[in-house]
């Protein structure tokens, strides 16, 4: 017995699949179970990069303060004036799209910031992943699920890893 169940309908991200769709932007008010802070010294270059590269929205702006960035549900970015790191550190955050997505990123950030991202790669526990490094030096991974594949080898490293039997 494992306390771990599919909770897909409490998750803005949807279901793997190659008809895998994105959520809308989600402009509604929430409290925000976590978000991410990152300290820039250009709020306009940052927020640029943000939207125009990672595919987020400026939710609210106070000019010179905060600019309050989302893409899906859940997924809050806070661009405060501060001083920036001076290189991408080894903490990382990641933000889930679907598969559809990956290469439309990748471009648009290359476009905005030659050199910014690096891959797509597949990753050993089922994603496609894009890491990305802001203007205010933020590591960014936007990461894909694929779709589960029951007889693959990844799906038996995660049966033997949580226990489960062939059924999982």
């Amino acid at each position: 017995m494992s306390d771990i169940y599919p909770a897909f309908e409490m998750s803005p991200v949807p279901q793997p699949g190659p008809d895998a769709r994105p959520p809308e932007p989600f402009r509604g008010i929430y409290g925000m179970p976590m978000f991410v802070t990152a300290p820039t010294d250009d709020l306009g270059a940052s927020t640029d990069f943000w939207v125009r590269g990672l595919g987020f929205f400026d939710f609210f702006t106070a000019p010179g303060t905060i600019t309050h960035l989302r893409r899906w549900a859940f997924q809050d970015v806070l661009l405060v004036p501060a001083a920036p790191a001076v290189a991408p550190g080894p903490l990382s955050v990641s933000f889930s799209c679907v598969l559809s997505e990956i290469d439309a990123i990748a471009a648009a950030c290359e476009e905005v910031s030659p050199g910014s991202t690096t891959g797509p790669r597949l990753q050993p526990w089922g994603t496609v992943d894009l890491e990305v490094v802001t203007p205010e030096r933020t590591r960014v991974v936007m990461t894909a699920a694929r779709p589960w594949d029951p007889a693959s080898a990844e799906a038996q490293t995660v049966r033997e890893e949580l226990g489960f039997g062939a059924e999982a």
